[in-house]
């Protein structure tokens, strides 16, 4: 830890050509392993990333059907009320007895 802590510092010219050493040395061996490991991860991403999309389809493509039944199921009641009770026509509704058939004038107009 004091190595790097003296390279941040300021320190000696000797450290700095140490580390450069010990990293001309170690990149070739990590090389190999490091590039190994970021494929794997690489791959895993890929595999996750595709099995999302495919459980977003299930989910949508169920969905989808799941609206479908219900409208069906909603028009099967509506046609089943209309033929079992037939509508009758609205009438108006009549107004009370002294009430005033003009509309309402504002106090300011």
């Amino acid at each position: 830890m004091a190595l790097l802590e003296d390279m941040f510092e300021g320190g000696s010219v000797g450290t700095g050509i140490v580390a450069a050493i010990g990293a001309a040395v170690l990149v070739p061996v990590l090389t190999p392993v490091l590039r190994s490991v970021a494929k794997t991860v690489i791959k895993a991403g890929i595999v996750a990333y595709d099995r999302g999309q495919v459980m977003f389809q299930d989910v949508t493509e169920g969905g989808s059907n799941l609206i479908d039944e219900a409208r069906e199921e909603l028009e099967q009641e509506r046609s089943a009320a209309e033929t079992a009770e037939p509508r009758r026509p609205r009438r108006k509704k009549e107004p009370a007895p002294g009430a005033s058939t003009e509309p309402a004038m504002s106090p300011a107009g």
